[in-house]
């Protein structure tokens, strides 16, 4: 868990200040798109493979790796800063290459992570598990962009990333520091592709779990409004320092409920609560795009934090309940494709967006986008309308 958070405090600090950073350079949106695009391609690429190896290998040391590649890049990114000269030589792409970078080995965290809390959790446990585990992921989420934005405007980029270098080192110290690892053993020996394709044969068979990835990744996809939040912030008034807290806010959001249901049963109404949540987040993003005020745009955020957080719970425990043990890192990346595609193309998606359409019109056809996304999964994914009991089909 301490590995976990301050791998994700230092990451959305990152994110800010590479945000910020790279805006400061350019004033274009597309580029801030283009920073999304940088970390997706290698989800995409190697997330399939990295979930066959956290089948098939102790799933701690490939998390000790995925970490430590992240923690390069960051370092990397200090050495950029620190030189002037080399971000001269080199421009812009610098930057976008060392995301890159750091995307590889998030690539690998992810379901090496996900696969091992499972393993190390009884399953009579998972739902409070997975509620209590979205609630640490949120805290580090509210606290990251926070300091990123406020030690970027106080003492600038660099002190920004000698912060970020250092909770890399401390997510390290947090996997090595956990006791277990066992080797998890497939039922039977398969070629690799065959082992590869076999997390996604299995959610292409499960309506559910298809449907619930499906609705994340289209909703997100079309909806989000985080790469521009530079943009926003600038909108509003407000500094890097107020662009830590708006990118904080939807996080606060999401930890509170996310403590509610640690303590609360999983809805009896699964399905429909997901649904409803995937709406309102799109109503919410249409109304924060055309805010002028700063408090009401925070509030806007803080409310999409809130019915995200119930959805992200529910998608989680979808996938831990669902999915069998010997199969869950395999599961797991393929659920990490949708998640990378919905974040960061969709991160790219609202960079050109915004340079065809505008920033606010972009958003706001982002949002009504959602709301049909949701009508069609209604529609069209009876299985998970009706779904009720998250421990049943």
């Amino acid at each position: 868990m301490t590995g976990h958070a301050a791998l994700t405090f230092a990451r959305e600090a990152q994110i800010v200040v590479i945000g910020w950073q790279v805006f400061a350079i350019t004033r274009d949106p597309l580029s801030l798109g283009l920073i999304g695009l940088a970390e997706a391609i290698p989800l995409l690429g190697f997330a399939l493979y990295a979930g066959h190896l956290a089948d098939v290998m102790p799933r701690r040391p490939l998390a000790i790796t995925g970490a430590a590649g992240m923690t390069l890049s960051s370092i990397l990114l200090l050495v950029v800063t620190l030189q002037p000269d080399l971000l001269a030589s080199y421009g812009i792409w610098s930057i976008y290459g060392l995301v890159f970078l750091g995307g590889i080995g998030r690539s690998f965290v992810r379901p090496a992570v996900s696969a091992l809390s499972a393993e190390v959790i009884p399953r009579e446990l998972y739902p409070s598990a997975v509620a209590w585990r979205s609630s640490v992921w949120h805290l580090a989420a509210i606290a990251g962009p926070a300091a990123g934005g406020l030690i970027y405007g106080f003492a600038g980029a660099k002190a920004a990333y000698i912060t970020v270098v250092a909770l890399m080192l401390v997510s390290l110290l947090g996997f090595v520091f956990v006791r277990h690892s066992v080797r998890p053993v497939p039922p039977e020996e398969q070629p690799l592709v065959e082992s590869i394709m076999s997390g996604v044969r299995f959610v292409w068979r499960d309506p559910v779990l298809l449907g619930a990835m499906s609705l994340d990744l289209f909703s997100v996809l079309f909806g989000g409004a985080t790469a521009l939040l530079p943009i926003f912030a600038v909108i509003l008034g407000a500094g890097p320092e107020g662009l830590g807290v708006l990118r904080a806010a939807p996080a606060v959001g999401s930890i509170a409920v996310g403590i509610l249901m640690a303590h609360r049963a999983p809805s009896r109404r699964a399905g429909g609560v997901l649904l409803t949540c995937v709406a309102l987040f799109g109503v919410f993003m249409i109304s924060f795009a055309l805010s002028r005020n700063f408090v009401l745009s925070f509030l806007l955020l803080l409310a999409s934090g809130v019915v995200d957080g119930v959805s992200v719970v529910i998608r989680a425990l979808l996938l831990q309940m669902r999915a069998p043990g010997h199969l869950l890192g395999r599961v797991s990346s393929v659920n990490q494709m949708f998640i990378g595609a919905s974040n960061e193309i969709g991160a790219f998606e609202s960079g050109v967006a915004a340079r065809l359409m505008g920033t606010v019109p972009s958003v706001v056809f982002g949002g009504c986008m959602t709301l049909l996304v949701v009508a069609v999964t209604a529609w069209k994914v009876p299985q998970l309308r009706r779904l009720r009991d998250l421990h049943t089909s």
